[in-house]
């Protein structure tokens, strides 16, 4: 096994400096592919501009078990298109050719990362190429800890993170194995169902979260449900990161022919706006009790 060189360290740098911050981390999802190839690295650029930390590109497939309607309309744009991992990977390597910063974790289902690694030989050929386009990270929906555990060390070993789900179902056994097994961050989906289904529960995140954050230091996300920025701000007093997917992809779905772009980026904008708001005044609040406090 080969790693050709030192481990990506874009995600882990990025939290770090958050943490520093004191600022929550904002993670947009798109589909690679929706509304086309070319459209989709000007989303990934708009995105970064628009102040994303990580951007989660999710991988075209034809059964995605997870994810409501409005993510299987633009998976089945994408396969219309013409888009699979291959394609995906090199909407990765055009973005890199100018971003070298953003973090990028492709989001999707065992299948295309499957095939792909039969094709090219096997999971090193596979990792390989990923890494030399620019992933940093995947998160393979169906790849619990216990049943990808070649696939997880064989991506750890070329320094790409493995990101699992957790779920407000999810056993203390399995939070434990997740918290054991994930690298970059864990995404917490916030609601039982699939992806755009229900409202945001916050008070069931915050249950959660304490007996997650019981297991480790390692980041933790939110998604599914977070749909404007009151919802993402509420999220961000719980987790360290809020990751929106559904609601980008209606934006992207409803904009005029050619305007994805100028519809989503300021949108993004919002919630990153909103998100450093909220995080400038939490660093506020203990210096006015301190201050009460300590005339």
């Amino acid at each position: 096994m080969n790693a050709d060189g030192p481990p990506l360290a874009r995600i882990a740098d990025r939290f770090a400096s958050l943490r520093e911050e004191g600022r929550t981390a904002l993670v947009p999802y798109i589909a690679a592919g929706d509304p086309s190839a070319t459209t989709t690295i000007a989303l990934m650029h708009a995105l970064a501009r628009a102040g994303a930390d990580v951007i989660e590109l999710g991988v075209p497939f034809s059964d995605p078990s997870a994810d409501g309607p409005v993510i299987q309309r633009a998976t089945e744009r994408a396969i219309a298109n013409g888009v699979g991992l291959v394609a995906t990977l090199d909407c990765v390597a055009a973005f890199r050719a100018d971003d070298r910063r953003t973090p990028v974790v492709l989001m999707g289902y065992a299948n295309p990362f499957e095939l792909l690694a039969t094709r090219l030989g096997g999971l090193d050929a596979l990792a390989g190429r990923l890494r030399a386009v620019g992933v940093d990270g995947v998160l393979v929906v169906d790849y619990p800890p216990e049943e990808s555990e070649d696939f997880a060390a064989t991506m750890k070993a070329f320094g790409i993170a493995v990101v699992y789900l957790l779920a407000p179902t999810s056993s203390d056994a399995r939070i434990e194995a997740v918290a054991r097994a994930a690298t970059g961050y864990i995404y917490y989906v916030s609601l039982r169902g699939i992806t755009g289904s229900a409202a945001l529960d916050i008070a069931s995140v915050a249950e959660r979260m304490p007996l997650i954050r019981r297991q480790g230091t390692i980041p933790i996300g939110v998604g599914f449900g977070i749909r404007d920025a009151a919802g993402a701000c509420a999220v961000a007093e719980l987790a360290d990161a809020v990751v929106i997917g559904s609601r980008i992809i209606e934006a992207i779905e409803t904009a005029p022919e050619g305007q994805a772009v100028a519809v989503v980026e300021p949108f993004v904008r919002s919630i990153r706006d909103a998100l450093d708001e909220a995080s400038a005044r939490r660093r506020r609040t203990p210096a006015k009790k301190n201050e009460e406090h300590h005339p």
